[in-house]
């Protein structure tokens, strides 16, 4: 289905060498959403740790079992680029592991940060012991990271992919669960027609959105994800978190079918579209 509407925007045990939490601490409460503005600050204050392999955002009080997301950077660029939004989904109670890596069209360099926090979990005396839910995984990656997505996606550990404004090496056809592919208007370097729609259309096999975002260029998710902010967050917190309020942003009625901030969204027929 297509709406067009007038535009309106290592596996070595990791030798932590920083820790950052953010101005404030925020009250520590099981993951749920505080808001359905995903856009919006979660309830979790952050903290950073930066290991041999991958970088990873956390909330820095682990209460329970946290979901666990993959990221994987654009080209040349490393998680602090992108620290924002990283930020961002930690503070919505996801474990996130950004690949320490300007190169990760693969998808192993991500996985190798789901795999660390595997080893962490069962290892007594680690911060992360019993507290990661290996059970929900996400991909998410931009440009070259948002192909790495895609190829992660392949692999059983991972349940659901978005791929922003991703490059073209990637391939859809082996991905294992539901697909989220965001793309830019203005995008020059990864066009939306010619390199994000065919991506989608490829994902036959699995429920598969596609959505462009209204004025974007290819630099908008930088730092902190952008007007793709609030989507990529209620799409995790659908997927990764079984929350029915951002389930309706996908589904049904489907809110982002009718945001005026994206100028095209599509659904598969395994979607609902």
């Amino acid at each position: 289905m297509k709406l067009r509407r007038p535009l309106v925007a290592a596996l070595a045990v990791t030798a932590t060498l920083v820790f950052v939490a953010p101005s404030g601490e925020a009250a520590q409460v099981a993951p749920a959403a505080a808001t359905t503005d995903w856009a919006a600050p979660g309830p979790y204050a952050v903290t950073v740790e930066v290991g041999l392999n991958s970088t990873y955002y956390r909330p820095t009080r682990l209460d329970g079992k946290h979901p666990v997301i993959v990221w994987g950077n654009g080209t040349g660029a490393f998680p602090g680029v992108y620290s924002g939004l990283l930020r961002h989904l930690a503070s919505h109670g996801y474990i996130v592991a950004a690949a320490n890596t300007a190169f990760s069209n693969s998808g192993k360099e991500m996985l190798a940060g789901a795999a660390w926090l595997r080893l962490e979990n069962g290892r007594r005396g680690s911060a992360y012991y019993g507290k990661v839910d290996l059970e929900h995984v996400g991909a998410i990656g931009h440009s070259q990271g948002g192909a790495g997505a895609i190829n992660a996606g392949a692999d059983p550990v991972v349940d659901t992919t978005v791929a922003l404004e991703p490059g073209p090496l990637a391939d859809p056809t082996k991905l294992r669960g539901p697909a989220l592919f965001l793309a830019g208007e203005k995008d020059t370097i990864v066009d939306p027609d010619r390199l994000v729609l065919p991506l989608y259309e490829k994902a036959a096999r699995v429920p598969a959105w596609y959505a462009e975002l209204g004025g974007a260029t290819h630099f908008t998710p930088v730092p902190d994800g952008g007007g793709f902010r609030g989507t990529i967050t209620a799409w995790f917190r659908y997927n990764l978190s079984g929350d029915q309020q951002a389930a309706a942003e996908f589904t049904g009625a489907c809110g982002i079918c009718t945001d005026p901030a994206y100028v095209d969204v599509r659904r598969n027929s395994r979607a609902g579209g």
